[in-house]
Order: C-alpha cells, then sequence, then structure tokens
C-alpha cells in the first residue's frame, strides 16, 4: 500500500512539472524568451512551494489539539487531506483506547478491593476509591508521593523492598488499627508495581479465635495431664505391690500421657510465637555453637541407629533473634533428619552467609518426600505418612514452629527432596539479622 502510494505521489509530482515546464516553452514561444520565461515559472513555483510548507510549519507549531490543517489545493492539497484524514482515525483510535480506560477504571472504582497503580520507586500513580477508605489516600495530593510515607508501618517498608512478593502480607490499616489488611503485590511492565489490598479483619478475628481457642485448651489440659503422669509414676513406682500384670498397661499409659504432653507444649509454643510479630529477646546468638550443641543432642538421639552427623559452621556469623526460638527451629530439623533416615546415614548441617544473606542447611539421605507433599508440609498436623509419624513420636508442629519462628526472624524455609535420596532443608534469613563477629 506504501509504495503505491508513494508511485501516485511521484507521478503527480512529474506530471505537474512536465504541465509547468510545457507552459513556459508555449509562452517562450510566443515571445521569445525561453530561458526568462522558464526560469520566472519554476521561482514562481518554488515560492509557492515554500509558502504552502510555511503554512504546514505555522499549524504544526501552533495548531490546538484536534485541529484540521490548512485548506489546499492542486499537491499540497492533497497532502493536508491525508494529514487530515491520518487526524481523524488517531481520534478515533484515542477514543477507542480512552473508552477502555474509562470502563477499566469503572469496574476497579466498583471493586471492594483497593487497587493501586506504584512505580519502580513505590510512588503513587493510580488508586481507586476503595483505596481512599482502606489506605486513607487523598486525590489529588498524594498523587507522586511514596506509599511508604503513607504507609509507615515498618513490616509493609521490609515487604516491598524485599522484593519477594509470593506471599501476601498482613497488617492493620494505616487509618484505622482495628481494621486488618492484606497487601499482596504484582510486578508489570517497567519494573513498575500493582497493589491490591483487602479488608480480612473478620478472617483476622476467626483466625484469632481459633488461636485462642487452642491456646485456652491446652492450657487448660495441662493441669490434668499432670496429676495423671503423677500417679501413673506411682503406679508404676509400686506395680509390684499392686498387679505386675498391670506393668505393660501403665506403661503405655504413660508413654501416651508424655506423647500428649509433647503435643500440649508444642500447641503452646505456637500460640506465644503467633502472639507476636517479633521476638522480645532480639541479640546476637552464636549460631555455630548452638548447632554444635544440637549435633551433640542428635547424636545421642541416633544412638545405636549411628548416624554420622557433620557440621560446618562459620564461627564468626552470629544471628541476631531469640536464642530459644531459633534453637527450637534448629533442633526440630535436626531432629527430623535424624528421625526419618535409616541407620547409618549421612547427616549433614551446614551455615554460611553470602551476598544474600546467612542460611542454615539441613540435609539428609533419608527416604525423601514427594513434591506433591512439599508445598504442604508447614501445615499444622500435615502428615505425609500417618503410620510412618506414628512409629516416629511425631505431633506434626514441628516444621509449623519451624515456619513461625522464622517468620518473625525475617527468614524463609526452602525444601528440596528426591524421593529414594533425601531431603534438604534450608532456612534463609535477610542481612539485616546477620552480625559478623570480629576475626
Amino acid at each position: 500500500m506504501r509504495s503505491i502510494v508513494n508511485q501516485d505521489w511521484r507521478g503527480a509530482v512529474v506530471r505537474r512539472l512536465l504541465l509547468l515546464v510545457g507552459a513556459c516553452l508555449l509562452l517562450g514561444f510566443i515571445t521569445g524568451e525561453y530561458a526568462w520565461v522558464l526560469a520566472c515559472g519554476l521561482a514562481i513555483h518554488l515560492g509557492w512551494t515554500l509558502s504552502q510548507l510555511l503554512r504546514l510549519h505555522k499549524w504544526l507549531r501552533e495548531h490546538k489539539p484536534d485541529e484540521p490543517p490548512p485548506d489546499g489545493y492542486g499537491l499540497w492539497g492533497e497532502v493536508f487531506d491525508s494529514i487530515y484524514h491520518l487526524q481523524r482515525r488517531n481520534q478515533k483510535a484515542r477514543g477507542r483506547l480512552q473508552a477502555v480506560i474509562d470502563r477499566v477504571q469503572e469496574s476497579t472504582a466498583a471493586l471492594k478491593d483497593a487497587v493501586v497503580m506504584l512505580d519502580s520507586q513505590g510512588n503513587l500513580e493510580w488508586w481507586n476509591r476503595a483505596a481512599e477508605t482502606l489506605l486513607g489516600l487523598k486525590t489529588p495530593q498524594d498523587s507522586g508521593q511514596q506509599l511508604a510515607n503513607l504507609v509507615r508501618d515498618p513490616r509493609f517498608k521490609d515487604y516491598f523492598e524485599r522484593g519477594n512478593y509470593a506471599d501476601a502480607l498482613e497488617i492493620p490499616s494505616p487509618i484505622n488499627d482495628r481494621r486488618r489488611l492484606q497487601f499482596h503485590i504484582t510486578r508489570y511492565g517497567n519494573r513498575e508495581h500493582l497493589l491490591l489490598v483487602r479488608d480480612v479483619t473478620r478472617l483476622h478475628q476467626l483466625e484469632q479465635m481459633r488461636k485462642d481457642f487452642v491456646a485456652n485448651v491446652s492450657h487448660e489440659l495441662r493441669t490434668p495431664l499432670t496429676v495423671i503422669a503423677g500417679y501413673l509414676e506411682t503406679l508404676l513406682d509400686n506395680v509390684e505391690a499392686v498387679n505386675p500384670r498391670w506393668l505393660r498397661a501403665l506403661q503405655q499409659m504413660q508413654q501416651q500421657g508424655a506423647r500428649m504432653q509433647t503435643l500440649l507444649n508444642d500447641l503452646l509454643l505456637l500460640a506465644k510465637l503467633e502472639a507476636t510479630d517479633y521476638p522480645s529477646d532480639n541479640q546476637p546468638v552464636a549460631a555455630d555453637l548452638m548447632l554444635l550443641s544440637i549435633k551433640n543432642d542428635a547424636q545421642a538421639l541416633s544412638g545405636e541407629q549411628q548416624h554420622r552427623i557433620s557440621l560446618e559452621a562459620d564461627p564468626h556469623l552470629k544471628l541476631k533473634g531469640s536464642e530459644a526460638e531459633l534453637r527450637s527451629a534448629f533442633s526440630n530439623l535436626v531432629f527430623n533428619a535424624v528421625k526419618y533416615t535409616p541407620a547409618g546415614g549421612d547427616i549433614r548441617i551446614r551455615w554460611w552467609s553470602d551476598e544474600k544473606g546467612a542460611h542454615l542447611s539441613v540435609s539428609d539421605t533419608g527416604m525423601g518426600i514427594e513434591a506433591k507433599h512439599l508445598p504442604r508440609l508447614t501445615e499444622r498436623f500435615y502428615r505425609v505418612d500417618s503410620s510412618r509419624a506414628s512409629n516416629t513420636g511425631g505431633t506434626g508442629l514441628g516444621l509449623a514452629i519451624v515456619k513461625h519462628v522464622l517468620l518473625r526472624h525475617r527468614g524463609n524455609l526452602e525444601i528440596s527432596s528426591v524421593p529414594g535420596k533425601g531431603s534438604t532443608f534450608t532456612c534463609h534469613f535477610a542481612p539485616a539479622q546477620v552480625v559478623q563477629r570480629a576475626r
């Protein structure tokens, strides 16, 4: 199509030049001044062409939006007419795009969830009406502002800067502490961000009721369980005087009581971890010494199974946090490796750091876990194999405790496993949690 248009233009120019030259030659034949007539004719044509160019230049420089080009005739009339048709097509295209934008804005305005568009630096570009209700944004004075200056919770700033938006963030509303909001960020375009904010106050209240119920029931069960365990211990100490045939039954009752006590302790620990977002005793912890103690305990737990347990820990690397909570999480990972690794297997513990922060990995040569189970391993009471779990005496809460401890220490858990070859559990901690001990 474009080549046809170019050929038409070239043909029109050639025809007009031939017509001009022919007219000049005819006038020169009449007057006898061929050269002067031809020169004057070409000069007049050039002057007219320059005047049309000046008209086009003035229109391009001074015209208002959607103002049509000036009228013309001849070849320049076709030029102005082509510009006019191109202008009309652009107007129609803009109209269609504006209609789409209007529909999108109307639909997002009707949403109960807040929708906020941010640039790569976190500056506000656009938001819907729900964002004004949930976040307190004001139009137009907040446009271009840093969202972190309006949502001042430090957890939101960490969430935005971390760049890992796989999980949503739940924090109180910046304008109402009694309202709970869930933030989820998606990247798009040129490193821009789309922020979705949902009011999850009701869900948070239900979750809090569940946590309180579990914590209260667990606490109330401790007293009767302690009484039962005490009487069982007394009966076992005097079983010969009572009836020797009850020995096995009393031993099983004591074993199951101890298992229930462990379950209650884990439930209470989970309730304590969920009560606050950060540990109160946030001090540098010598992770290498802690891991050495855990390794010795794991070797004792292994006993006759004689697992080969190795430890490689950076002695100059400390981790800020609660020593009791970190010990609970790390020991859970190591003891799980002992429980689920066949006799004589290898268990490797490694503690190191790089530019991304500090890392702890616990690798074993156990039976491994199928990929379909990996996303749910940190759920409470989730069992890959219920029969295997009952044999090891686990409560099903160990990895849930690990997950919550890591969340409180700005960390996350990565699990990789190959059935029949073993598993690796890796804890990743942000650089802000790392303290380098003087060498």
